[in-house]
Parts: structure tokens; sequence; C-alpha cells
């Protein structure tokens, strides 16, 4: 008799909530604050929905905040 087979490797989930939150964290610090507090909160409920920690959206959170304040300071420069 041979021995069975190990089960194939489970594919890869959609992480929705991690492609969020990075998504967030960028877009909030680097362009366009307002998008990525759109991600940040997609980023949240996606976290609540599955039950995981919102750890990143809370970072794309204050990254928007970052920008925010960012944007203030350099738009009173000119």
């Amino acid at each position: 008799m041979s021995a069975p087979y190990p089960p194939p490797p489970a594919a890869p989930s959609n992480d929705r909530t991690t492609l969020f939150g990075v998504l967030g964290i960028v877009i909030g610090l680097i362009c366009c604050w307002p998008v990525g507090l759109l991600f940040a909160f997609l980023s949240y409920r996606e976290a609540k929905k599955s039950g995981k920690q919102p750890t990143l959206a809370y970072i794309a959170f204050a990254a928007c905040a970052i920008g925010i304040i960012w944007n203030i300071f350099y738009a009173t420069r000119r």
C-alpha cells in the first residue's frame, strides 16, 4: 500500500483588509487624503466583517490626518 498524498496547499485568499489599509496609508500620505480616507474606511469595514484587527485602518486614518495637516501647512506657506 502506498501512503496517501498530502493535500494540495490552500490557495491564497483575497485579503482586502490589508490591501485597502496599505492603499489608504500610501495614498493618504502621498497625494490625496480624501481617497486615503475612503480606503481607510473600507479597510476598517472589511476588518470588522472578517473578524480581523483593524490596525492598518487605524494607521491609514492617522496617515490621512498627517496628510491633511501637511496640506494645510503647505497651503499657508505660499
